[in-house]
């Protein structure tokens, strides 16, 4: 929300908001999000931790692993996941 930010400053947060039709409560909703980070609920700090690891394990085999072959590694790591939870990320 670069974009919000900057015009927030000049025209205000209800405005902008509305011509963006977005409510307010949303914007503050992503700046919370954004700087406090360990706010954010057990999910999202996990979703987080596992893409890092999806992507070390990906990039680990020359990103040629796909969905299966990703969470079985994890498996094999002893991070426990479920597949649908590996291909939703």
């Amino acid at each position: 929300m670069p974009l919000l930010d900057k015009l927030r400053k000049l025209y205000g947060v209800g405005p902008v908001c509305s011509e963006l039709h977005i409510a307010p409560s949303t914007y503050y909703h992503c700046q919370q999000q954004r700087h406090h980070p360990d706010k954010r609920s057990a999910r999202a700090q996990r979703d987080d931790w596992l893409k890092k690891e999806i992507l070390r394990v990906y990039d680990g085999n020359h990103q040629v692993y796909g969905v299966r072959k990703v969470w079985r590694q994890l498996l094999r790591e002893g991070i426990r996941v479920a597949r649908c939870t590996v291909a939703r990320l």
